[in-house]
Formats: structure tokens, sequence, C-alpha cells
């Protein structure tokens, strides 16, 4: 039986000029099409950071949220000064009243619109730093290394706690370090503490809301608490990292939180600790308000976990980032006597 492949001969292609004279062979079309994948908001398998591909915004929600405001304001604004003339008119001293009212008025939006401007910019300082922080280790440039070293430390300036990481960073100077040593040690020296404090914010939290989820007699209650609770960790977490959020600088950060836990895997806590929780459930059979709990702490812990490399100014690089076993392992723990003791 013949076969119906013969033997072909192939030329590999040589970078080497053709000698003069000859023309060079055609070379036959690569098949290898490359393809460039879409960025994504998640960490590469070896912990390298993805970056995130720029979002194209329309125009015209700004535009129309701007020109809404500013009819607004020119409505609230004229309401105002008629109210004010009318005032005068009827008596001079509500007139005077109504000024110095109006003056108050002004003062405190003054002093919240400044309030605003700062959260945002602690915000925006913090994701500078982690920007920084990454395109410096991607790149290996030292110099990078040490203004995000320097800036971190001038970030926690207010921070007394911190004052002996801070010297010891000082100490190191123009040191001859690798990228990766030089942050790992702003790392340790600055961030570990925080991160611990972190760390018990979540755990506190997970517990309150896994005990009200399990005590609660309506869901109502539940879902209000879980609501509010979230929103405290937050506000919390942002604190311990050095953001003072206000209103907008809140829902920037709860919007990047639920960005980053929607991308790396909603509401997932590990195939190990479902099995668990699942056992939990169908071997000693607790009762459905418990289990409920568990789960409620467990979703408030996985937020928790969104919040802290929201709010962190720097990437982890030599600490080890927490996991939901190190937050919310004791709420497994508090449920096996449960149901042990319904057996």
């Amino acid at each position: 039986m013949s076969n119906p492949r013969r033997p072909r001969a192939f030329r590999i292609p040589s970078d080497q000029p053709a000698p003069e004279g000859v023309a060079p062979e055609p070379v036959a079309p690569s098949q290898v099409r490359i393809v460039e994948e879409p960025f994504e908001i998640v960490d590469a398998a070896d912990g390298t950071p993805v970056p995130v591909a720029a979002r194209s915004r329309s125009p015209w929600g700004a535009l129309l949220l701007s020109s809404v405001s500013g009819l607004v304001a020119i409505a609230v604004g004229l309401s105002v000064e008629r109210l004010i003339a009318d005032l005068f008119a009827t008596a001079p001293w509500l007139g005077w009243v109504a000024l110095a009212l109006l003056g108050l008025a002004s003062l405190a939006l003054l002093a919240i619109v400044a309030r605003e401007l700062s959260g945002l910019w602690r915000e925006r300082k913090i994701e500078h730093l982690r920007q920084a922080a990454i395109d410096a280790l991607a790149t290996r440039d030292h110099t990078a290394a040490q203004g995000v070293v320097r800036d971190l430390s001038a970030f926690y300036a207010d921070r007394a706690a911190l004052a002996p990481g801070r010297e010891r960073l000082a100490t190191l100077g123009d040191a001859i370090l690798d990228v990766d040593d030089r942050i790992g040690l702003a790392e340790h020296e600055l961030l570990s503490p925080l991160d611990g404090q972190a760390r018990n914010a979540i755990a506190t939290a997970a517990k309150q809301v896994s005990a009200v989820t399990a005590l609660s007699p309506r869901a109502i209650v539940d879902v209000a608490f879980v609501v509010f609770a979230a929103v405290r960790l937050l506000r919390r977490i942002a604190a311990i990292y050095g953001g003072r959020p206000g209103f907008l600088g809140f829902i920037r950060l709860a919007r990047a939180a639920l960005a980053h836990l929607t991308v790396t895997g909603g509401m997932a806590v590990g195939e190990s600790m479902l099995q668990q929780v699942l056992g939990l459930g169908v071997a000693a059979r607790i009762s459905a308000k418990l289990g409920e709990g568990v789960l409620n702490g467990l979703m408030t812990a996985r937020f928790g976990l969104a919040a802290l490399a929201v709010c962190r100014p720097l990437p982890f690089t030599r600490e080890a980032p927490p996991r939901l076993t190190d937050v919310a392992g004791e709420l497994l723990k508090a449920a096996q006597p449960d149901a042990d003791a319904s057996r």
C-alpha cells in the first residue's frame, strides 16, 4: 500500500542577505496568527498584575449632568434672591437674618466641597502610588521604586505609629537594593501593621453580620444590616489605609470594590470552604438561619477583601495577601460546635 503523502523538502529562511544578482526566494505566508488578548482586571496566575485597558466614556452623560446641575443651581439662586428681597420688603431685620443664614449655609457648603475634594485627592494619591509601584516592578526601575517609597512615607507622615518604619526606610537612602526588595521593605514597615488592622475589621464585620442574620426574625432586617455593615466596613478600611472619602469618594470606592469583587470571582468562597459549609448543612442538619448567617458573613468578608485590594496603596509584593480563611475561618469554627450539638 503506497503512502499518499510524498516526502517534501523545506528550506529554512535565512536572515543573511541574498547574493548580488540572485533574487530572493519567495517566502510562504505564515499560518501563525498573533492575536492580542484583551486586558482584564485580574491578577495573572504568577501574581503579576495585568494592566487595565482604558475605558472609553461618552461625553453626553457628563454634558447632561453638567447642564442639569447648572439649571438647578440657577433656579435655587434665583429663589433665594427673591426670598431675601421679599423679606427685606416685609421687614429689614428679617432680610438681615436671611443673609446671615445664607452666609452660614455658604460656609457649610464650602466646607463640604473642601472635604469632598480632599477625599478625592487622597484616593487619587493612593491609586497613583499603587500604579507607580506596579509600573516600577514591571520595568525594574530603581529610581521609580525610590520615588514610590519616598511618596508612601510622606503620605503616612501624620501617623505616629508608623514613625519607626519611616525612619528605618529613611536610613536606606540610596542603598543598592532590588526593586522588589525596596518596595517589599516599604510594604513590611508601613503597610504590614495596617494590613493587620484591616483583617481584624473584616473579621469583626463578618462575625457581626453572621450573628445578626442568625438571630433576626425578618429578612428585611438581614438585608438592611448587611448593607449597613458593608458601608461601614468600606469606610473603615479606607480610613485605615489613609483614605478619607466623602460622599463622592465613597461612591467611587464602592464601585471599584464591587467591580473587583465581580471580576475576581463574585461571591465564590472557594471549593474547600464551600464543601465545609455544605457539609455542615447536610450532615449536621443545622438550622436554615444559622446557615444564612454563615453565608452572609462569608460574603461580607469577601467584600471586605475586595475593599482592601482597592484601598491599599501598594500591591502585595512580599507580604502574603489575606485569604478568605484568614478573616472568616472563625465563622466555620463557631458553626461546627452548633452542628455537633444538633446531631
